[in-house]
């Protein structure tokens, strides 16, 4: 099976690859936060802080069309979610949501684009992340293909062994897969657990780089403060 990588574009040389992911990490996070406390009705904000992500974006060389798509699949949700919170305010709590809540997925989304994901979880370790969290995303994100080709597999089985039949019965199949996926599921973990306790492992992230700031990092950090602090003043 075919599955496109969160990170497969994590080994392109531009100025936000190279900067360390623990200073990437939290510039995100602070733009996330700029975004998240900013008033409904600042549009001239919004405007500048989607400005400013699509600038960081070029930098980073990372095809647009793959950023694009990645973002529209969380789209569906975030309506969902904008419609359910329209009160009496109207379209301007409608306008709130939809806007922080994309902008903040296009952060996220250039976050991980840009940063292997080992990288990435060594950065939230580094950062006093608690670990059972970054064990969490590690192992999801690890399995799930293996998971979804499985249920792939298992889906092309069973077109392949059945034509027809009652709406009542291609339920009953997909319960049966569902069932059988969770328990090929479960015995994996356990096979990965005890293959990992076999190979020492200590629950800490290694990798092969060893992550260095540098003043350029820094620099960033300071200029993309300055830069949301400029935004947050200008549109009030």
């Amino acid at each position: 099976m075919k599955h496109s990588y969160v990170d497969k574009y994590s080994n392109i040389d531009s100025h936000i690859h190279r900067i360390d992911p623990r200073i990437k990490a939290i510039s995100i996070a602070v733009y996330i936060l700029f975004i998240i406390f900013t008033r409904p009705n600042s549009f001239t904000a919004f405007a500048l802080y989607g400005a400013l992500i699509a600038i960081l974006i070029l930098l980073s060389k990372i095809p647009v069309n793959f950023i694009l798509k990645k973002s529209l699949v969380v789209i569906p949700f975030v309506l969902l979610i904008a419609i359910f919170n329209v009160t009496s305010s109207g379209l301007t709590i409608f306008w709130n949501v939809l806007a922080k809540s994309y902008l903040s997925i296009l952060c996220m989304i250039l976050l991980m684009a840009s940063t292997k994901f080992s990288d990435l979880l060594k950065a939230f370790e580094k950062l006093k992340i608690p670990g059972l969290f970054i064990m969490i995303i590690s192992f999801m994100y690890r399995y799930i293909f293996v998971t979804v080709d499985e249920l792939m597999k298992m889906k092309q089985a069973k077109e392949a062994r059945s034509v027809g039949g009652s709406r009542w019965f291609h339920i009953k199949v997909l319960a049966n897969m569902i069932g059988v996926l969770f328990i090929r599921a479960y015995e994996r973990a356990e096979h990965v657990y005890l293959a990992m306790c076999s190979r020492g492992f200590n629950g800490h992230i290694n990798t092969i780089n060893n992550f260095q700031i540098k003043t350029s990092d820094f620099s960033f950090l300071l200029i993309i403060i300055c830069i949301l602090s400029g935004i947050r003043i200008l549109g009030g």
